[in-house]
Formats: structure tokens, sequence, C-alpha cells
């Protein structure tokens, strides 16, 4: 197996792998006698479908045998309330500078407690599709609060037959001394008002997401939208990659096969909302053979430079497939849209975001015929998806250094998937490193791993920008043309301005729209000075805040001066 479930005796207790106080708050929890255990799917749906306030629309899961369902299953709709999206401010983690776990450990030993007057339910699964990696998850969630568990089961890979033969026949990960993920969630907890409890450690008094990732647990706690759940699950998941010799990725990874049978590797990384899905699933019209491994979670093993994914399935918005769309075929399940009855007085989704924004569906792996779980071939480009008014549709980074750097000091707009504080700038420019929020771990891993792959595996490092150049919108075409000509090997770049270590190419298919930089345009040059300026303050704020948790090398912020330098003279 890949991870521990079972302990010896003699490798039970204090001081010893698995058995920090957070874990054992934690999973004391799932041996309660108010827990009853969800071995299937079948039984997850059923208990989903007769939820109060579970919507059983009329839309048929297309073969849901597949998935370990009955025939006749349908698609559940489930609306969390007003809140519709991940809320960063509650993510508090272990071993990171200002984080008190002593507080927060009583925090959750009491909502721990609070359950022992709820029924509870245990659900296992397994995240990472493949031998070489996977790891086993366990989730306690409470009675009313079924279409979370369902969500969740079918999100990851639920036990099936077949998946358990793999989960056996796999090695361990590491040293064998890494223990199943184990998920305490109560989306109905509220702070209680108890003398020996102190809620200040909280950044927000309702909402708690605490992980304990060196021993891969958590509590999530006043959180109803599943997005926790399962970026929570991940978050963990890529903590064992990451102490594995793995890159973890948030991202997209496909492979093109050539006319000629030569293979090219593409891995894209943005948030939600960045264009890093459309560019996984993309078709590029029958050019090419493609293999899709998944659009939003995987990891590169940064040894053989072979990939893995993390998940089945599909998570995604449901304002891009409006109601009637060939691609709702393939729903599970969807959570935050509205229904209506249709000309047949049948329950049909509305799928477009006229309730909220940021509604959501889960698509069965059959949405993407050409779908792997592993890409043995080694990623030969990695792809930076930034929208950075100053940036054009592509540039090309030379320097193992400031390729991994880039990715560090990614530029994005806020995501509607995220929720956020009143009044903040949803067009305002910020920084995501690797386009990943879900790391628990020192920035500096996953600047090493990135660095490894260009330094010492030939990687190529890119910069896309998919949202607009200096006013002009850069288009879906845009960016698909550009990597049709990387990938043909049909690019040609060349010396970008006053940089020395940036190339840019100005000729693909498919160009929509003149995206020449301009540098006898002052105002141009000016906002360029400040892009390159903000990613030096980005990489200088790494280094102070939380006590240098995140301090890069110093030549990271070597390369960045290096740019700026370059911009202020061009």
């Amino acid at each position: 197996m890949a991870t521990k479930a079972y302990y010896p005796i003699s490798e039970i207790g204090a001081g010893k792998v698995g058995f920090s106080r957070t874990r054992s708050i934690i999973e004391a929890a799932f041996y309660g006698n108010n827990v009853i255990k969800v071995n299937t799917l079948k039984e997850a749906y059923e208990l989903a479908k007769n939820s109060p306030g579970t919507i059983v629309t009329d839309m048929p899961i297309k073969d849901g045998e597949t998935f370990g369902l009955d025939k006749d299953a349908k698609v559940l709709l489930f609306n969390d309330g007003a809140v519709t999206g991940r809320y960063a401010t509650a993510r508090r983690i272990k071993g990171e500078p200002g984080v008190d776990e002593v507080k927060l450990d009583k925090v959750v030993m009491d909502a721990v407690y609070e359950t022992r007057w709820k029924t509870m339910y245990h659900a296992e699964c397994y995240v990472g599709l493949d031998p070489e990696f996977m790891v086993k998850a366990h989730l306690l969630i409470p009675e009313g609060e079924e279409n979370l568990l369902y969500n969740w089961m079918i999100n990851f890979q639920y036990m099936s037959d077949e998946y358990v033969k793999m989960y056996k026949n796999s090695k361990m990960v590491g040293d064998g001394n890494e223990a199943d993920i184990y998920i305490f969630s109560d989306p109905q907890w509220v702070p209680g008002n108890r003398p020996d409890v102190d809620y200040s450690c909280l950044s927000d008094p309702l909402t708690l997401c605490y992980f304990d990732t060196n021993q891969n647990c958590a509590a999530i706690l006043g959180m109803k939208y599943f997005g926790e759940h399962k970026k929570g699950t991940l978050t963990m998941a890529w903590a064992i990659a990451n102490r594995n010799g793995y890159a973890s990725c948030h991202g997209g990874q496909k492979e093109y096969i050539l006319a000629d049978g030569s293979k090219y590797v593409a891995s894209v990384y943005g948030l939600s909302g960045s264009g890093k899905s459309t560019l996984t699933h993309a078709k590029h019209g029958g050019k090419y053979d493609i293999k899709v491994l998944h659009d939003d979670a995987f990891i590169i093993n940064t040894d053989t430079c072979a990939s893995i994914a993390l998940e089945p399935t599909y998570f995604d918005k449901t304002a891009d497939y409006p109601t009637g769309c060939p691609d709702n075929e393939y729903l599970l399940s969807a959570q935050n849209c509205s229904a209506t009855l249709d000309e047949n007085g049948k329950i049909q989704l509305v799928t477009e975001d006229i309730r909220n924004g940021n509604g959501r569906a889960i698509k069965s792996k059959l949405w993407s015929p050409n779908r792997v779980d592993k890409i043995d071939a080694p990623v030969n480009a990695i792809f930076w998806i930034m929208k950075d008014p100053v940036l054009p549709p592509v540039v090309k980074l030379s320097g193992a250094a400031l390729a991994s750097v880039m990715g560090a000091t990614l530029a994005t707009k806020t995501s509607t998937a995220e929720r956020v504080a009143a009044g903040t700038d949803l067009n305002a420019i910020r920084i995501v490193p690797y386009a990943n929020p879900f790391r628990t771990y020192p920035l500096v891993n996953d600047y090493d791993k990135f660095k490894k792959l260009v330094a010492e595996k030939n990687v190529d490092c890119y910069i896309v920008n998919t949202g607009d150049f200096m006013g002009t919108k850069v288009k879906p075409a845009d960016t698909l043309g550009i990597l049709e000509t990387i990938v043909e090997g049909k690019a040609k770049f060349e010396k970008w301005g006053p940089f020395s270590d940036i190339e840019i190419m100005n000729d693909w298919s498919g160009k929509t729209a003149d995206f020449t930089p301009d540098f006898k345009d002052t105002s141009y040059v000016e906002a360029l000075v400040n892009s390159m300026a903000t990613r030096v303050k980005a990489v200088e704020d790494f280094a102070t805040k939380k006590e240098g948790y995140d301090k890069l090398p110093d030549e990271a912020l070597d390369a960045l001066k290096k740019l700026l330098d370059e911009a202020k003279n061009a």
C-alpha cells in the first residue's frame, strides 16, 4: 500500500510518525460509536439523494455503472447558501510562523467533542491514479452533509475493485512512513463560548481550514463549499508528493502525438479562469492525436519527468456550458446552480451564473475521451499562464533561475472561484506563486523542483498571457495558435526589446491582432517597469514575511533585478 493505515504496536507512541497532537485529535474521531462507514459510491449516492434540500434532476448520469452507480442514477444538485467560493483567509498551516498550533488544536479538540451529538459518516478514496503514486484519504463529516460526502467520493477515486487491486500492488510512498490522509469536517460548526478555548487564533471567527500536512491531516470547520474539501485534500497530497521528489502542479497537462510519431508534452499552470482547462482540453481541430492527463491537479517526477494525475473527474464552472450543451451529458453532480422545468415537465439545471457566480459541476472522466492517468513521456515545456497586460501573448525564458522565479511571481487576477473581502479590486494584478495557493511547505521547495526540470531535464519555459495586452484582448485562438506553433517546432523567437534573457515570438498561426510592444511609448515602458518592480518586491517580501518562511535563493532575486534594470533602460 502507498500510505500507512496500520501500525505494529512497537510503532505506536509519542514522537513516532503518525502521532502528532493534531493528528491524534483528528484520527480518534473516526472510531467513535456515532460513526457510520460509507463503503460504496451507491451508498453515498442514496444518502445524498435523500438528504434534505437535494434537487434530484431528471438528467441521467451517462454510463453510471462505470462509476459504481446504478443505471438510473441522476445528476444531483445542492446549493450551499451565500458562500460559493474558496476562502483563503480561513487557512492555517501548522508549522508556519505565527500559527498558534496549541490554540488551534484546542479549537479542533472542542469541535470534535461537539460532534458526539451527531451521526458522522466516514468515507475513503484514493488520490493519485497510478501505482507509482497513490495515497489513501479518509473523510469524516456529519449527517446533513451527504452531498459533500458524495461529491468528495466522485471527485477523487472511489474504491472500485480495479483501484483496490491497483493500490494493493502499488509501492509505498517514500520510506514507507507516509500515513493515510485524515480530514475531519463539520460545515455546521460554530465557535462556542468556553473559557478554555481561545478563538483569537482564527483569522475569521466563523471558519477554519487547519492543516498539519507533515502528518497528513486537516480539520475543515464552518465551510460548506465543496471546493474547500477538494483543494484541502489535494493540499495534503501535493505536500506528500513534494516530500518525495515530485513537483506539485496546479495546472493541466497534455501530450501531443505528431504526424511523425514524436511526442510533445506541455504543462500549463494557472488559476481558475486563466484558461488552463481550455488549453488542456483543446482538440486543435483534430490536427494531432492528444492525450489529456488532467486540467487541475497532477505531479511530475523530477527524476523521470513522467507525470501522474491525482483525480479522475473534472470540477468545472457550469457557466461555460449553457443548459442543453452536449458537454452536460457527462455531469455527475452540480453545486450552486439553479433549476427549472423543461417543456416536458422535467427538472433541468440552469447552468449559467444567474443565481450566483461560480456555479460548479463535477464531470465524469468520460468527458475527455483521450484521457490518461499517467504520461510516461518526459515533459517538454512549462507554460506559466498570466494575466499581466504588459506581457505579449508569449515569451520564452532563458536560464533555470529566471524560469523558476517567474513561476514564483506568477501574475494574475482574482478568480470568481474565490471568496474575497468586500472592496477587493478584482482587476488588480496579484502574485500567486506557481498558480498554487494551496502550498503548505516553504516556497523554495517548488522553486527548486521547477528549476531542476529546466536546468537538468532541459524543459523549456514560456509565459503565455491569456488576458489582454495593453487593452487588446488575447483571444483563445491566439493562445492555441501559439501552442501549435511551438509544438510543431515552427516557433521563431527573437530578442525581446531590452531583455537579455527573454525572447518574443511575433508570428503564429491564428493571430488576431498586432501585439507588438512599443518601447517608444513611455506609458508602456512605465507599466513594464512597474510590473517587473512588483515581482522584485514580491520576492523581497518572501524573505521577510512569515519570518522568511518563503525566502528564495539570492539568485532568484538577482534574476528579477536584472530584468527590472533592463526594463528601466528600455
